[in-house]
């Protein structure tokens, strides 16, 4: 392993284990049936986690701390196969490390260990709602979308500079506001295997590995094709009406 990778490893490993231990363990903590409140309160103990491991790390590594964002800016031409799989490799590891020691620091204190799992008779205004395994192949795509989105337009494209943490922190906030209490909303296989390695638990293990791999795919050929298609505009129109052009 050169020198070169090995903080970029680390630094994701770290970050990843962070986050799972600080995420899954606010939602393991706070446990189910609170509501609104208690899912705020792991949003944004997931969003701010990944928002200050960002800032800490983000020169370092890029602060994927996700496989699902790892695979996005892969697939849009940001980094190599071999770094990827590095990356992933690593992330995986820590999400499995940070649920184990969730599991050794509150034993049977809690249940789940924050493991992400769909809806069932979740009550909805007057009625109450199942969330079928394609439903939540489908959400957890999106979510990996937006985030995968938002990482590629700001870390990665430059677009927001020293801002960026920030973005990715808000975007996964709002994420788990909206989906937390249909699937768990992980959108991210370390998040959901962690959990999932330290409770024996693979229940949906298919749904939650894959479907924000999905999503990223689908973020990273839009970014690359938007690109393409600004490029394209700017050559067409010529340095003269290019600078007349709003920054993209």
């Amino acid at each position: 392993m050169s020198n070169r990778i090995t903080p970029k490893l680390l630094a994701e490993f770290i970050g990843t284990f962070s986050f799972v231990f600080i995420g899954a363990g606010t939602a393991a903590v706070v446990g189910g049936g609170t509501g609104l409140n208690g899912i705020v309160a792991v949003a944004f103990a997931h969003g701010l986690a990944i928002m200050v491991f960002a800032f800490a790390y983000g020169s370092v590594s890029g602060a994927h701390f996700n496989p699902a964002v790892t695979v996005g800016v892969l697939a849009a031409g940001a980094m190599g196969v071999g770094e990827a799989v590095g990356y992933i490799v690593s992330q995986l590891i820590g999400g499995v490390a940070g649920a184990l020691l969730l599991r050794t620091v509150l034993g049977g204190a809690a249940t789940g260990l924050g493991m992400p799992a769909l809806a069932h008779d979740l009550v909805v205004g007057a009625t109450s709602l199942t969330v079928a395994p394609a439903a939540g192949f489908m959400i957890e795509a999106l979510l990996a979308f937006f985030l995968v989105t938002v990482v590629l337009s700001t870390a990665v494209a430059g677009r927001a500079g020293s801002l960026a943490p920030l973005a990715i922190g808000m975007t996964l906030t709002f994420n788990i506001i909206m989906g937390g209490a249909l699937t768990g909303a992980p959108f991210n296989p370390a998040r959901a295997l962690g959990p999932m390695v330290a409770t024996g638990n693979f229940n949906d293990a298919w749904l939650y590995l894959t479907a924000p791999i999905v999503g990223a795919i689908v973020a990273a050929l839009l970014h690359t094709g938007l690109a393409r298609l600004i490029q394209e505009r700017m050559t067409v129109a010529g340095p003269r009406d290019a600078a007349q052009t709003p920054a993209e």
